[in-house]
């Protein structure tokens, strides 16, 4: 009739099979589900700080009224259990909701990939390309640096411990001349230049880069009270540059030591 309302008709709760888990899942076979729905393991890792890697893992709720379903990422440092959510997800199983989460998650940025892009030294100031182009270890301004190095006639050891004491890793060690690289990502450890800060959750991301920032400063003065030289080169230095800056701070060390000897 006109001028009445619309009858609302009210929305079906969800069912159970699009979030809840099957009952009796062990922590392997929960950790299998998550491996799966994302793509593989390492697509589901999320930086902590200073190239540290963490496994996250989607998590399923029921809306309030339970006719939706959200999708949260989830991860845990120090027992600290971090919590971010992903938004909404309305396929009809579990296993097609988490890989939406999964998906949710890499768009917004969350997730620390290990594909690089090729052809190019730096990551672009985007923040999505900047986090796809990040690796814990050999990325490829370390391998081009390593192969100038390399073909110069320098000998030297790759990503361990200046000292076997402190957790912190450097990408080019000479341990003989105490010499310390670091090919510093310009969008994890701040560069002034390239980096960009997400407007998703922008205060979760500002604490992570001000961490690592603490972190990069830490080890440097750490290291060099252990008498190390620290060199550390944003990863949009060009390798030959960067290659002379290595070259030159070796020679200087390799004179210091025949003086001192």
């Amino acid at each position: 009739m006109a001028g009445k309302s619309a009858r609302r008709v009210p929305e079906k709760t969800v069912p159970d099979r699009s979030w809840r888990a099957r009952a009796g899942l062990d922590r392997t076979q929960r950790a299998r589900e998550q491996v799966c729905s994302a793509g593989g393991a390492d697509r589901r890792l999320v930086d902590v700080g200073g190239g540290d890697l963490r496994p996250a893992s989607i998590v399923l709720r029921r809306t309030a009224r339970g006719t939706r379903v959200a999708a949260v990422l989830r991860w845990s440092v120090d027992g600290r259990a971090i919590s971010i959510p992903l938004g909404e997800v309305d396929r009809p199983t579990r296993a097609a909701n988490l890989r939406e989460g999964w998906k949710l998650a890499h768009v917004a940025g969350l997730l620390a990939e290990t594909a690089i892009p090729a052809g190019s030294w730096a990551s672009s100031p985007g923040s999505r390309k900047s986090m796809r182009a990040n690796k814990p270890k050999d990325t490829k301004p370390e391998l081009r640096l390593r192969s100038l190095l390399h073909r110069s006639g320098l000998r030297f050891r790759v990503s361990i411990r200046p000292l076997p004491s402190l957790r912190r890793t450097a990408d080019v060690v000479f341990t003989k001349v105490k010499v310390a690289v670091f090919v510093d990502g310009c969008y994890w450890h701040g560069c002034p230049e390239h980096r960009s800060i997400p407007t998703t959750n922008r205060d979760f991301w500002m604490e992570k880069f001000e961490r690592n920032k603490a972190r990069d400063l830490e080890t440097t003065r750490l290291l060099e009270q252990s008498g190390w030289k620290v060199l550390r080169i944003w990863e949009h230095v060009p390798a030959q540059e960067a290659a002379r800056l290595v070259s030159e701070t070796v020679a200087e060390a390799r004179r210091e030591a025949g003086t001192a000897g």
